[in-house]
């Protein structure tokens, strides 16, 4: 569909305004398309996206991301014919069938539809293009299966290969896939909703050639084998793009490599996507309204810091402000903020970058990552001159940043009068809606599981839930993560404590005393 078919339809069903159109299209970038950046600027969701496309077609519209595909229903139809025209049976009863596709007006669909459903009475929905690329995993042989048939038929393995797994990684929303060389065997492993699960190997004979391709994709040197190398693809296949953020490290059995998905979706995260409590989400906002001063995301690696943050910048994004942001890596690009990629081969650090920025007029910074004492000082400095500083930090907890932040040799006056707001998170799984199942627990179990909880199992049994794994959720009882939180909002007593060096159990006790809960508490609730 194109984009002048796309505006047509929004337009035309009150989805967005011609004004809307005109600020996307000015605004995007070459590499944005009308519908991601509309969908990015949260001016609308996939969701209304699909209905509205549905409305155009004069069917309804089915919404497969909320009621998934099932295995046995998909599988009723030859690959062929449901790939050749797009279709994945939705239901099938004493009432007729009923059809999903992504292309209701393709040349001879209702021949076929006559054909499968037997003469029986035959309804056809609208599904988005994604949610029957998804229907369609339950056609995939295991990797393995495919690796064979594709070194005894093609010349071409190693490109072949590496598309079926970056496919089924994304397909399945992996954020990392992992290729580890094991003996005489390279274990390949997608880490999904944060947990890894091996996906398949492949003889090492072959593993060279793959190497290389993603070497040379990702602009590394296919001639160093003994030293850490770092890059990034944009991957196309078909007609989508994915961006890939590439690691290759040497190891005693060869070169392994991580390859990080940047998902499309996150993108379009908007703060009320991340899962923050009523409270929280106010704390956020009411310290990004201010003009100036710091807000700082703490936590370990893959915490989901950064993509907070992105929100935020979403949020605060205007044609009225001067955004600008270092990182390392630029992870994902966000029309009208201007980015700037770390780069050490240039002596371009996060310290040296800050330094420039700041002479760039801008009025909201974000720093990828505080990490050094001379990165730390030129952030809270320029925080204390004006400009709105969004920064993450590697702390275990929201207390423990500002005793670290001291002890980098920041000015105890100066962080008084800079920080805003400290947000510590972690990200855990979410249970499967459509596999999910009560467990009844006596309350002496509870307390034995979660440790200081009495407060809230109060009864001598309580309801909680377990996943027993299904179709849609790959037989994981899991489907997608939020993330839990720890807020401390930095009241006139944290101001005070501040100036005596505290300790991180000091600060907690203060925030306590302001409201403050826990990240345990966070998660319970």
């Amino acid at each position: 569909m194109t984009n002048e078919e796309i505006k047509k339809i929004l337009i035309d069903g009150n989805y967005v305004t011609e004004s809307d159109i005109a600020i996307a299209e000015k605004n995007m970038t070459r590499d944005d398309t009308l519908v991601g950046y509309l969908i990015t600027m949260g001016t609308i969701t996939e969701g209304i996206l699909g209905q509205a496309t549905a409305e155009f077609y004069h069917v309804p519209y089915s919404d497969m991301a909320s009621n998934p595909a099932v295995r046995d229903r998909v599988l009723k139809i030859p690959e062929d014919v449901a790939r050749a025209f797009r279709i994945v049976l939705v239901s099938a009863d004493k009432n007729g069938f009923v059809f999903a596709t992504d292309d209701p007006v393709k040349k001879d669909l209702d021949q076929v539809l006559k054909k499968l459903s037997g003469g029986q009475k035959y309804s056809i929905m609208y599904a988005s293009p994604k949610d029957i690329d998804a229907a369609f995993l339950f056609y995939q042989k295991p990797l393995e299966t495919r690796f064979s048939k594709i070194i005894k038929e093609n010349t071409r393995v190693a490109p072949e290969i590496i598309d079926e797994i970056i496919g089924d990684a994304v397909t399945l929303h992996a954020s990392d896939i992992h290729f580890e060389p094991m003996g005489e065997e390279v274990i390949i492993r997608f880490r999904v909703d944060g947990v890894m699960h091996e996906a398949g190997r492949i003889q090492k004979t072959y593993y060279d050639n793959i190497l290389n391709r993603i070497k040379v994709q990702s602009k590394l040197r296919i001639d160093e084998h003994f030293a850490a190398q770092d890059g990034s693809v944009r991957y196309k296949r078909g007609d989508k793009m994915t961006d890939l953020r590439i690691s290759v490290v040497p190891t005693v059995e060869g070169e392994k490599i991580v390859i990080r998905i940047l998902g499309e979706y996150v993108r379009g995260f908007t703060l009320s996507d991340l899962g923050l409590s009523q409270r929280d989400e106010k704390l956020l906002h009411d310290a990004a309204e201010k003009p100036f001063g710091m807000i700082l995301t703490t936590g370990p690696t893959g915490a989901g810091k950064t993509t907070t943050l992105y929100a935020l910048l979403r949020l605060l994004n205007s044609p009225k402000v001067n955004v600008m942001t270092i990182e390392d890596p630029v992870e994902y690009h966000i029309a009208g903020v201007n980015q700037i990629q770390v780069n050490m081969a240039t002596n371009l650090t996060f310290a040296k970058g800050l330094r420039s920025i700041v002479r760039q007029d801008p009025d909201i910074v974000l720093v990828g990552e505080i990490r050094d004492a001379e990165t730390a000082d030129i952030a809270v400095n320029a925080a204390l001159t004006g400009h709105l500083m969004l920064s993450t930090f590697h702390a275990n907890d929201a207390a423990t940043a500002i005793p670290r932040l001291l002890n980098m040799g920041v000015e105890p006056f100066l962080l008084s009068s800079t920080l805003e707001l400290i947000v510590a998170q972690r990200l855990v799984r979410r249970l499967c809606l459509h596999c999910r199942y009560s467990v009844e627990y006596t309350q002496a179990d509870l307390l034995k599981k979660f440790k200081n909880a009495d407060r809230y199992f109060t009864e001598k049994t309580e309801t909680l839930y377990a996943g027993k794994g299904c179709d849609a959720c790959n037989h994981t009882g899991f489907d997608g993560r939020t993330a839990i939180y720890e807020f401390i909002a930095i009241t006139p007593e944290i101001q005070n404590l501040i100036l005596n060096n505290p300790a991180s159990t000091q600060v907690w006790e203060a925030a306590r005393r302001g409201g403050a809960r826990a990240l345990f508490e966070d998660g319970i609730d």
